[in-house]
């Protein structure tokens, strides 16, 4: 019998990480059906070369753990800035000498500072996991479907031992921004991501991208890689994203320093992203500038957590003359903060270079806030004309926009972001599994057939 075993272990493992493919997969996990046309659908995770079907994704509300596991993914993140400063020191030194030095410093600092605490912290996390997950065995005909982040995971061994005991593996495929643009990341991650492909692109029997942009570009990238008679072997198919904020509390308070930036009747544009290069607030920055520069009395919040290669950017943003007055910048909001600011923005700005989907256009839009992005195919595919675009090559043309929405109060959009719909997380969960299943069981049918057929 088949079974859709939906693999969340990065998520299971840090739950308190908020960024969007942890975002994505927690709520397709929380909103994932029982069954599909009699097809049980079963949360898993593969840890320590074993698999567990997940009881509970989020551990209990215990203040003090939790409190422990938010620490654990600020210590995570700070060690990885930490380690990031230190190749760029390394890469610096044009002495072999002083390289050698300087590594042998950050050794025994990391390893007390970072490594030491994160081990504990980990020990304490698996003893609650055991709480979380029970053994499951897994069958013949089941269909793994490697929802979380993977590329950094060490489960490789696990997943093709499964599938020589004929369980079926599927991959979802979020972007392949690291291969398609890697000046955007370090190359040690670009190498890595590069690697996990070319595993998935031969292990994986099937894959479901976010967006048929993205699709698009799996079916492309696999075929190069291993020709077209075996790309054909494979299907592809894709889903949309869900667009409600599921971590909202109804005690939990929105910052007070958020809700100063829209008590003035100045608007407000309001840009939610990880602050990393692809991102482009430099682009932001730069048309905002002009357009102050101009008149305008716009405000300019920008909402997200603190990610790679933005330290010149935040120098910028820390030394503008602006700041805090028309420039307010916001790096862990919660979603009850975040829901405010798209409930009382004027417009979201979004001026990424390359995207898999785009979710805060997604989340602002179905919330009624009319949205401005680069003019990118997979902007064009989620938006079509119920979004305004502006130029990547000229800032200009965002300040432009911004002005002439300011003045004239008319959205300069082809269509009313009022009459634009979007499916929920239930309907995107749903969406995912009965495209998979839909592949998975007709791709069975017709091999059944043939065998039929053959003398």
């Amino acid at each position: 019998m088949t079974r859709l075993l939906v693999e969340c272990t990065y998520v299971f493992e840090h739950p308190q990480v908020n960024s969007g493919i942890q975002r994505v997969v927690r709520n397709v996990i929380n909103q994932l059906p029982d069954s599909v046309d009699g097809v049980p659908c079963l949360p898993v995770v593969m840890l320590k070369g074993k698999l567990y079907r997940v009881l509970r994704l989020t551990p209990p509300d215990a203040p003090i753990y939790n409190a422990l596991t938010t620490f654990g993914a600020r210590l995570e993140r700070l060690s990885h800035r930490v380690w990031e400063a230190q190749q760029r020191l390394q890469q610096r030194c044009s002495s072999a000498l002083l390289r050698g030095a300087l590594y042998a410093l950050y050794r025994p600092a990391a390893l007390a500072l970072f490594s030491v605490p994160l081990r504990i912290i980990g020990l304490i996390n698996r003893k609650q996991m055991a709480k979380r997950c029970v053994p499951l065995a897994h069958q013949p005909g089941d269909q793994l479907v490697l929802l979380d982040s993977s590329w950094h995971a060490d489960f490789f061994h696990l997943a093709e031992q499964l599938k020589r005991d004929g369980v079926g593996i599927v991959s979802v495929i979020y972007d392949l921004i690291p291969l398609t643009h890697p000046q955007f990341y370090d190359t040690r991650l670009v190498q890595i991501f590069n690697h996990w492909f070319d595993w998935i692109a031969h292990a994986a029997d099937g894959f479901v991208a976010i967006s048929a942009t993205v699709r698009d570009q799996v079916r492309e990238e696999v075929t190069r890689r291993l020709g077209p008679t075996d790309a054909n072997a494979r299907w592809f198919d894709y889903f949309h994203l869900g667009s409600e904020l599921d971590l909202q509390h109804a005690d939990a308070r929105v910052e007070p320093k958020l809700t100063s930036v829209f008590e003035t009747p100045d608007p407000v544009f309001l840009m939610v992203s990880t602050i990393e290069p692809r991102k482009n607030h430099d682009y932001l920055l730069d048309a905002f500038e002009r357009a102050w520069a101009a008149g305008s009395r716009a405000r300019l919040c920008i909402a997200g957590r603190i990610g790679w290669k933005c330290d010149a950017l935040l120098a910028r943003v820390r030394k503008h003359p602006q700041l805090n007055r028309q420039l307010f910048m916001f790096n862990d909001l919660s979603d009850t903060s975040l829901e405010h600011a798209y409930s009382h923005a004027r417009a979201l700005v979004f001026p990424s270079y390359v995207e898999g989907f785009g979710l805060p256009l997604v989340e602002a839009m179905q919330r009624g806030l009319p949205a401005m992005g680069s003019d990118i195919p997979i902007f064009r595919e989620i938006g079509g004309e119920f979004m305004a675009y502006f130029d990547l090559a000229d800032p200009q043309s965002l300040a432009d926009l911004v002005g002439d929405f300011e003045r004239s109060g008319h959205f300069p959009a082809t269509r009313n972001v009022a009459d634009w719909q979007w499916i929920g997380w239930r309907e995107a969960s749903a969406q995912m599994v009965e495209r998979t299943l839909h592949h998975v069981l007709h791709d069975a049918t017709s091999e059944a057939r043939q065998h039929a057929h053959c003398p």
